[in-house]
């Protein structure tokens, strides 16, 4: 084990009134980068002479980068100081920015989004170690309410700007916008970010590379099999050769004396079901967000600003529901409320395949609307279910767990839903006969997703569920 020689703990050192600001604007940043791209893909595959349901890829690219590196934020603020990779951190999202504005084809923007990712992958995660360093415990939970409304917002704001800036202006400019923040950002990070250093151990390089090529392959498999006829086979390899090396990592994983991630997080009930419901009901959520502005553009014929008004009502209803999760948990369990809001959210997005061009917007909302207030509830309960009875010796390490399993549903869930809607399209449907069916799929995926929380018991969560709660 190492030692910096920097301080330790930042208790000594009374943080800057304006720290939460700073964290809370590279919040937004991130949650509104999330959101804005979707609404805008239409455009960028016209721009780029791609098909708009071959732009995947886009979205894949941050979200697996970032699922990837997430383990490597804390052992680089613990060596190299919370400051420096901080400002490292937002420097290369905003040059990602730059770079994904300048692009000129889709394999360009593909590599550009991965060094967003990697600037996503530290930004979020040492702010919040460099918060819960400075701040006592019993002011942390009201500096991080403060830090998660912006990320709140994020959501609501990314589709209408989105949208907006597609219409008045071009694409471009979604990735423009990060610019002044990012620069307002490192500047602040100067002055009020500490430079925090702490203890470290040698960083498990050889674990890292058995568990990263584990899941780009895993990511490849289900992304390749929607792309070009014929690409089963190299699907199917690139899916043997990612179990293989997952398996290797287990085995690692066992004889290491510091491996990335300790396995034995895993025989927590509460916390492998948490992490793996994650995984499996984005399978069948995590691709909507993607699907939606699809297909009101492109099948439907919506402008983007159209679009991306529609698409407010899902992040309206799942801020508006927020605070409720908080009472429906402590009366009703976990077990219950994740069973029936699985059965809620299937229905939701089955609802989704009742609608076709000829939709009036009015009947549209009520499936929009379910859709965005049940997924919240579900992704809230996942969410806390995981990190409410881990013991303080798991807490820093089931964190990141739980992070990477959130950023990886997604990339998973998005590779799903683009390959499915493409095989039905191949297959002979027409295209909103091909959105029908898939939202039919991933609504099975959802339904599926409730058997996994059948193995919960009545009393799992309920250790630490209030602080879990009060932390979402």
């Amino acid at each position: 084990m190492r030692t910096s020689s920097s301080n330790t703990l930042s208790v000594a050192i009374p943080p800057h009134h304006a720290l939460p600001w700073l964290v809370a604007m590279a919040f937004f940043m991130q949650a509104l980068d999330a959101t804005i791209l979707n609404t805008a893909l239409p455009a960028i595959a016209g721009d780029l002479q791609r098909s708009p349901l071959a732009m995947q890829s886009a979205v894949i690219s941050y979200a697996l980068t970032v699922a990837l590196l997430i383990p490597t934020s804390g052992w680089l603020a613990d060596r190299h100081g919370s400051r420096r990779v901080f400002i490292w951190a937002v420097g290369l999202f905003s040059l990602g920015s730059l770079l994904c504005a300048m692009s000129n084809s889709l394999a360009m923007l593909v590599s550009m989004r991965i060094v967003q990712g990697v600037g996503g992958a530290l930004m979020m995660p040492v702010a919040r170690l460099t918060l819960l360093r400075s701040y006592p415990r019993s002011d942390f939970l009201a500096v991080m309410s403060l830090v998660t409304m912006p990320g709140l917002i994020g959501p609501v704001l990314g589709p209408l700007l989105g949208g907006w800036l597609v219409t008045v202006a071009s694409w471009h400019w979604i990735f423009l916008i990060n610019l002044p923040i990012g620069a307002i950002g490192i500047a602040m990070a100067l002055h009020v970010m500490p430079d925090l250093k702490a203890e470290y151990h040698t960083f498990d390089w050889r674990g890292f590379a058995y568990f990263s090529l584990g899941l780009v392959l895993l990511s490849l498999a289900l992304d390749l099999m929607g792309e070009v006829e014929g690409s089963g086979r190299i699907s199917l390899l690139a899916a043997l050769l990612g179990v293989l090396l997952m398996f290797a990592y287990v085995r690692h994983a066992r004889q290491a004396s510091h491996p990335l991630f300790d396995l034995n997080v895993l025989k927590i009930r509460s916390f492998s079901i948490g992490c793996l419901g994650n995984v499996c009901t984005r399978l069948g959520t995590g691709g909507i967000p993607l699907l939606l502005p699809l297909m009101l553009q492109v099948a439907f014929g919506y402008s983007a600003n159209l679009s991306g008004w529609m698409l407010a009502p899902v992040a309206l209803a799942a801020l508006s529901v927020k605070p409720l999760v908080t009472r429906w948990i402590p009366r009703f369990g976990y077990r219950q409320t994740l069973l029936c809001f699985s059965v809620l959210t299937a229905l939701s997005i089955a609802l989704l395949a009742l609608i076709h061009a000829s939709t009036a917007i009015v009947w549209m909302l009520p499936a929009l609307i379910l859709f965005g207030a049940c997924n919240s509830v579900q992704m809230t309960a996942m969410n806390t279910l995981a990190v409410a009875d881990l013991p303080e010796q798991y807490t820093s390490m089931g964190n990141s767990l739980l992070s990477v399993s959130q950023q990886l549903s997604i990339s998973f869930g998005i590779a799903v839903a683009s390959t499915t809607l493409q095989l039905f399209h191949r297959g002979g449907s027409t295209l909103p006969h091909a959105f029908e069916a898939t939202y039919i799929v991933l609504a099975l995926f959802t339904l599926f997703a409730s058997l996994i929380f059948m193995h919960l018991h009545k009393t799992d969560g309920a250790g630490r569920r209030q602080r879990a709660l009060a932390s979402q």
